[in-house]
C-alpha cells in the first residue's frame, strides 16, 4: 500500500497529500511526520490529538530548535548522528535546517564526515533507510521496490560498498553514501525526498574487519566475483527497469573494475551515470576552465600531469580532452597525449600492463627519451613535474603529502600561475594543504581541493579563496536536468556542457578572490544552471523533450522542491 499520494484539488488547485494512516503510524513516517506542525484539523482527523504538544509549532520553531540540538554536540560524528536521526524523524525539518546552514552542515551529511560515520555504520545505525538487496533476495526485487510503498521514484543512488571514498571495502556498512548523496540531491536540486531511493547491493565484503565484526549489519561472507556477481546486479537493473522505467539511477563508489563495465553496460539501457568517474571529471573540468581564464591562455598551451590515474583520475583525463578538442587545435589522439598519467608504480608508458580504461593515456618512450632518468623504470612523479615542464598539476591518489616541497618547488617555475588540484578525499588523504602550497609557490598557485578547507591568509595583505572541487556543483543539477527533460540518456556531451554553465557562473570578482568555482551558498542557482544546460544538451542531441528554452527553465524551477509541509487529507485507500 502507498504511504501516500500526492493531489491536487480540482476546485481549490490546492496541492495536499493523500494520507491513508493515521496516528502513531503517521507520527513515525519520517516523510510525512509534522511534529507539533500538525493543524488542529489534521489532529482531529488523523487521530492525533493528545498524543502531541497542545501548542501548534511552526517549521522555523523545529529549524531553531534542531540547530541547537546540532550545535550542542561536541565531535563531527555526534553531529552526524544528531542530523542524520532527524532525518528519520522528520525529513521536511531536516532538509529545511541543512538549507538554511547547508555550508556548515555539508562536511558533515557528506564528506569527510560520512566517512567517519561509515567506518562505524553497524555501530551507529538507528534506522534503516532504502533497501538492501542481495544474492538470497534479488529474485524478488520487483516486490523489494514495491514495499517502499512510495507514489513513484524518479531517482536512485546504488552502491555495492566496495570502494567508499579512500576508506576501501566496507560493505553494507557504506551504504550512508547513498544516503548522503540523495540528502545533497535534495537540498541542492530540489528533487522531492519521496521520489528518491538509497541502494546498497549488498554481495558481501572482503573486510576481515566486519567480518569478524558480530554486530555487523551485511552479508557476511566474501563478495561475489564474476558472472556471479554481474547475474545480481543485472536482475536489479530488471527490476527498475519495470517498476520505475524513468529512474534514473546513479552508480556510486564502485570498485574500479567494475565501475567501468556497469557505466559501459548499462548506459543506453538504463538512464545511468557513474559520478566518480563523469561527476569528478566534470566538476574538475569546470574548475579548470576558470583557471585558464584566469591564465588567459588557451588549454593546449597547459601541460597537464593526473597523479592517481583509477575511476576518478580517467574521468579528469576524458573531461580534460573534450576541452582540448572543443578548442579546435588537436584531435583526440593528440590530445591524450597532452596528459602525463602516473598511478601507483610512475607514468604510464606503452608497453605498460594497464587496465583498460587506462590504455588510451599511455605517454610514448620517444617523450621521456631525453629526461635524465633512469630507464630502468617508469619515471615518478618529481621527474615528470620537473622534466615534463608541468603546469598543470592534478591530484587523485588518496596518498596525503604527495605533492612535497620539492615537486611544488618545479611546478612553481614552470609556469607563473601554475594549477594546483588537489582532490582526494577525505582531508586526510590531500596531496598537499593549501597553507603549503600557497606558500611554496609564493601565493601564485590556482589552488582547488576535493575536502573543504577554509581560505589562505597569504603574507599580510591577501586572503585567497580555496574552492572544494566538489561534485555537489555536478550531479544535482545532472539529476534534476535528466529526471525534468525525461533524457533517455546521459552523454558526455551533457557532462561538458554542465562543466561550462558552473564556470560561467563565477564572476571576474570571484576569479580574483581565488574562487574557481561558485560559492557553494549557491548551489540552488548552479544545480538549476546546470540542469537548464543538460536539458538543453538533451534536446539538441534528440535525447530529451523538445521544447524552448523558457519552456525548460519553467520546467526545471517548478520541480525544485522548498521544504515546506503540505496539508494532509485522510483518504483510506490508495
Amino acid at each position: 500500500m502507498k504511504r501516500f499520494d500526492m493531489r491536487v484539488d480540482p476546485l481549490t488547485h490546492e496541492i495536499y497529500y493523500a494520507v491513508p494512516h493515521k496516528g502513531h503510524t503517521l507520527l513515525h513516517d519520517p516523510l510525512l511526520n509534522k511534529g507539533h506542525s500538525f493543524t488542529s484539523v489534521e489532529r482531529s482527523e488523523f487521530d492525533l490529538v493528545g498524543l502531541l504538544p497542545e501548542s501548534i509549532g511552526t517549521l522555523d520553531d523545529q529549524v531553531i530548535r534542531s540547530y541547537g540540538n546540532y550545535l550542542a554536540k561536541s565531535t563531527d560524528l555526534e553531529r552526524y548522528v544528531t542530523l542524520i536521526g532527524l532525518l528519520d524523524r522528520n525529513e521536511t525539518a531536516f532538509y529545511a535546517l541543512l538549507l538554511r546552514y547547508l555550508e556548515e552542515m555539508l562536511p558533515i551529511v557528506y564528506t569527510p564526515t560520512v566517512g567517519q560515520a561509515c567506518l562505524k555504520m553497524s555501530h551507529i545505525l538507528r534506522r534503516y533507510r532504502g533497501i538492501y538487496v542481495t544474492p538470497t533476495n534479488v529474485d524478488h526485487i520487483e516486490q523489494i521496490l514495491n514495499n517502499i510503498g512510495l507514489p513513484n521514484i524518479s531517482l536512485i543512488v546504488a552502491t555495492d560498498g566496495e570502494r567508499i571514498l579512500g576508506l576501501g571495502d566496507l560493505g553494507a556498512d557504506g551504504m550512508g553514501i547513498p544516503v548522503g548523496k540523495i540528502a545533497l540531491y535534495v537540498a541542492a536540486a530540489g528533487i522531492h525526498p519521496a521520489s528518491t531511493l538509497p541502494v546498497c547491493i549488498d554481495i558481501g565484503t572482503n573486510n576481515e574487519r566486519l567480518l569478524n565484526d558480530p554486530l555487523y549489519i551485511g552479508v557476511r561472507q566474501k563478495r561475489l566475483l564474476g558472472e556471479a556477481y554481474y547475474a545480481v546486479i543485472e536482475r536489479f537493473i530488471q527490476g527498475v527497469k519495470r517498476v520505475f522505467p524513468r529512474a534514473l539511477l546513479q552508480w556510486e563508489d564502485f570498485g574500479k573494475h567494475h565501475a567501468f563495465d556497469l557505466l559501459e553496460r548499462y548506459h543506453e539501457r538504463i538512464l545511468s551515470f557513474n559520478d566518480d568517474i563523469q561527476g569528478t571529471g566534470a566538476t574538475a573540468a569546470a574548475a579548470l576552465l576558470t583557471a585558464f581564464r584566469i591564465k588567459n591562455h588557451p588549454v593546449s598551451e597547459e601541460r597537464i600531469a593526473i597523479h592517481g590515474f583509477g575511476q576518478a583520475g580517467s574521468g579528469v583525463a576524458n573531461a580534460i580532452v573534450t576541452l582540448l578538442v572543443e578548442e579546435g587545435s588537436m584531435t583526440i589522439d593528440e590530445a591524450r597525449r597532452k596528459i602525463f598519467a602516473i598511478d601507483i608504480n610512475g607514468l604510464l608508458l606503452e608497453g605498460d600492463k594497464t587496465e583498460p580504461y587506462q590504455k588510451n593515456f599511455l605517454q610514448s618512450h620517444q617523450t621521456i627519451a631525453d629526461w635524465p632518468v633512469s630507464k630502468d623504470r617508469p619515471p615518478q612523479l618529481e621527474d615528470v613535474v620537473k622534466y615534463g615542464k608541468i603546469t598543470t598539476l592534478i591530484g587523485l591518489s588518496g596518498q596525503v603529502g604527495a605533492f612535497n616541497r620539492a615537486i611544488l618547488e618545479h611546478l612553481a617555475k614552470n609556469s607563473e600561475r601554475p594549477i594546483l588540484f588537489a582532490l582526494s578525499n577525505p582531508t586526510s588523504c590531500c596531496e598537499v594543504i593549501p597553507q603549503e602550497a600557497l606558500e611554496i609557490t609564493e601565493g601564485r598557485a590556482l589552488v582547488a581541493t576535493g575536502s573543504p578547507f577554509a581560505p589562505v591568509h597569504h603574507r599580510s595583505d591577501r586572503v585567497i579563496q580555496i574552492s572544494q572541487c566538489n561534485n555537489l556543483y555536478l550531479f544535482p543539477g545532472m539529476g534534476l536536468g535528466a529526471i525534468v527533460c525525461q533524457a533517455s540518456r546521459i552523454t558526455h556531451t551533457m557532462f561538458h556542457a554542465a562543466s561550462k554553465a558552473i564556470s560561467a557562473m563565477v564572476t571576474e570578482e570571484q576569479r580574483k578572490e581565488g574562487h574557481l568555482l561558485p560559492p557553494l551558498k549557491n548551489i540552488r542557482e548552479v544545480s538549476f544552471q546546470v540542469a537548464l544546460a543538460v536539458a538543453r544538451q538533451a534536446r539538441e542531441e534528440g535525447l530529451g523533450m523538445i521544447e524552448p528554452d523558457n519552456r525548460l527553465a519553467q520546467l526545471l524551477g517548478a520541480a525544485m522542491w522548498e521544504p515546506h509541509y503540505y496539508p494532509y487529507r485522510f483518504t483510506p485507500v490508495l
